[in-house]
């Protein structure tokens, strides 16, 4: 497998958490950009406030990601396993931030955790590596 895989991954992660908060500011009251942060604490609208919590939890997520992805590749760990933890952590991503939307609170906190683990794993991979 082509390393191009999971850098498309780090590109779409990176991406990510500008889709939430264009969902966020799409589904609040008229966007306000003179203050954007005080004009989404004053929203009530609960579509809004969940996709902004997706856009925080994305930001969150991401640069641990990046360092997994760019730790194991420097690290020379298998491209396979890179790519295959890449593509499920991004899917992971993308579902997060649906069951937010959806108000799913246990699949949100699922895919969060599987997620979380290609992190790990990608970390843990680049440190066995270099033993």
């Amino acid at each position: 497998m082509s390393m191009t895989i999971a850098y498309w991954c780090l590109l779409i992660a990176a991406l990510l958490p500008y889709a939430w908060v264009a969902i966020a500011k799409g589904s609040g009251q008229r966007y306000d950009n003179r203050d954007p942060r005080a004009w989404q604490s004053r929203q009530d609208n609960p579509r809004s406030n969940a996709a902004y919590a997706a856009h925080l939890n994305a930001f969150e997520a991401f640069a641990p990601f990046a360092a997994g992805v760019l730790g194991a590749q420097m690290a020379g760990v298998d491209t396979g396993i890179i790519v295959v933890l890449s593509l499920v952590f991004i899917v992971c991503r993308v579902l997060h931030g649906l069951f937010y939307l959806l108000r799913k609170p246990p699949l949100r906190s699922l895919v969060w955790f599987v997620g979380f683990g290609c992190v790990i794993a990608l970390l843990a991979q680049a440190a066995l590596a270099t033993v």
